[in-house]
């Protein structure tokens, strides 16, 4: 039997994401009909049925009826847009990946319209859902605004990328703007798993479970995709690590003192909180041993700039848990919100703030290479102008 190789595992993932999505395309176009018109088939519903329990699928329709009502259109909008960008993603992969720059571009632009029409639709809807009226509450009502916040950020980033010549910047964005987006798909595909997992929860429950993880997951994902896609050992121009020892090691050090904070926290809520603690530490060690593996394999290899990106989205891992107890105390300070959905929501948005912020100095660390290969190089030799013959 032949060993798979990063080949291998990079055909295996693409086809993995590109099922995902295709599948969910239609799910995600047809959620919203049973709120427009009681008793319309909706995929996504049915299957879930199937999977769970029909009550277990009617319990959680039933607490989206009301917030969804006043919102119907807006939210039938992002949910449709979402399912056209569920297949576009994949095409634009696929067009990179075939060097079909053309194509690549017009679909690019249909996707960036698309992003910014659907997200404007997710806009209303929590513009007009009062925190604690959304589905599971307002910790979801947050993270749902992070991710909106985030898409938006991050295709806009990726536009501007892709106009200042930087096309592996470009690549970077764009992965992480898809990997906000596949959140939808793997948060159902979480609604029904962890029912055999966590038997007898609802599906608000299950619903807090899954966004302790989420983020982290795929702006994992998009870093492993990022990373794949880019071969270079080396990148001229760049210089001293921005993520020395010194750096990594105190970022290790107020990661273990801002998780040590969030356990003692989280165990003072028993069973419920010890569940999210575990729902969010499993995928953060995981996440943690990869990018120090790799960074360390890519320093035993001679290959500094992948080393130099996995140290700084090392870094910005590790000060995740610290971005997510300040955002603790902030939102146990905010009105309407009781100490238990503000520690809730603060981890679950730490680890998608801190990668964006990583993939930030990611860019920067890119454009300041090329400024320092701009000066570096020669200045061309001035041209001699033809001299008049004296007669």
């Amino acid at each position: 039997m032949r060993p798979w190789t990063n080949t291998t595992w990079r055909r295996v993932a693409t086809v993995t994401v590109t099922a995902v999505c295709v599948g969910y395309a239609p799910i995600a176009m047809t959620e919203l009909w049973p709120y427009a018109r009681p008793g319309a088939p909706a995929f996504g519903e049915s299957l879930l049925a199937h999977a769970v329990s029909p009550g277990y699928v009617a319990d959680a329709l039933a607490t989206r009826i009301a917030p969804y009502r006043h919102s119907l259109v807006p939210m039938i909008v992002h949910s449709v847009l979402g399912g056209l960008l569920m297949l576009l993603g994949p095409a634009q992969l696929l067009t990179a990946a075939r060097r079909r720059s053309r194509l690549h571009r017009a679909l690019g632009i249909l996707f960036a319209v698309t992003v910014y029409a659907s997200m404007a639709g997710a806009g209303l809807y929590l513009a007009r859902t009062a925190p604690r009226d959304a589905f599971s509450g307002a910790a979801f009502w947050i993270v749902l605004a992070t991710i909106l916040v985030g898409t938006v950020l991050s295709v806009t980033f990726g536009i501007f990328a892709a106009v200042a010549g930087f096309p592996d910047l470009h690549q970077r964005w764009m992965l992480l703007c898809y990997g906000f987006l596949l959140t939808a798909p793997l948060l159902r595909l979480e609604w029904g798993a962890l029912p055999a997992v966590l038997p007898g929860l609802p599906m608000t429950e299950i619903n807090r479970v899954a966004i302790m993880h989420l983020g982290s997951l795929v702006v994992f994902g998009a870093l492993l995709a990022s990373r794949a896609r880019d071969r270079r050992d080396t990148v001229e121009g760049l210089g001293r690590s921005w993520a020395p020892l010194p750096v990594t090691a105190a970022a290790h050090l107020a990661a273990a003192a801002a998780l040590g904070w969030l356990g003692h926290a989280f165990s003072g809520y028993g069973t419920a909180g010890r569940r999210l603690l575990a729902a969010y530490l499993v995928p953060y060690a995981v996440a943690h041993a990869v990018m120090a593996l790799g960074a360390r394999r890519a320093a035993r290899q001679d290959r500094p700039w992948a080393r130099e990106e996995w140290r700084i989205h090392l870094t910005g891992l590790c000060l995740a848990p610290v971005l997510s107890a300040g955002a603790v105390v902030v939102f146990s300070h905010t009105p309407g919100l009781d100490r238990f959905t503000a520690l809730t929501a603060g981890v679950a948005i730490g680890c998608g703030l801190t990668a964006f912020g990583a993939t930030q100095v990611v860019s920067l660390r890119l454009m300041y290479a090329r400024e320092v290969r701009r000066r570096s190089a020669p200045a061309p030799l001035p041209v001699a102008r033809p001299t008049t013959p004296v007669s």
